[in-house]
């Protein structure tokens, strides 16, 4: 699956079935769902899980903890827009 096809999946009522959790949180994320998202990004304990939790929080917006994910995904806070960074973690996520 490719960023077309995983945007194409957001038609549907629920996150297509093969996709990891990281993937489903940003699904439940441009859904509108911040808490489903949030739940999904909490279930996956490693550096994939912690990015997205990362990302949520800087949405939230809480940028102290936001910064906290980041640190713990081992990754440079994020500087664009939300749009970007979804965009970014999504097609990383979906290459993996």
């Amino acid at each position: 699956m490719d960023l077309t096809e995983f945007r194409s999946s957001l038609a549907a009522a629920a996150p297509p079935v093969a996709v990891s959790l990281p993937l489903q949180a940003l699904w439940w994320d441009a859904k509108g769902d911040w808490d489903k998202a949030h739940e999904c990004a909490q279930a996956e304990p490693g550096p994939t899980g912690d990015a997205v939790h990362a990302y949520l929080h800087r949405k939230e917006p809480d940028l102290s903890n936001a910064r906290y994910w980041y640190n713990r995904a081992g990754r440079t806070p994020a500087t664009g827009t939300l749009d970007q960074e979804w965009d970014a973690l999504a097609t990383e996520l979906l290459a993996g």
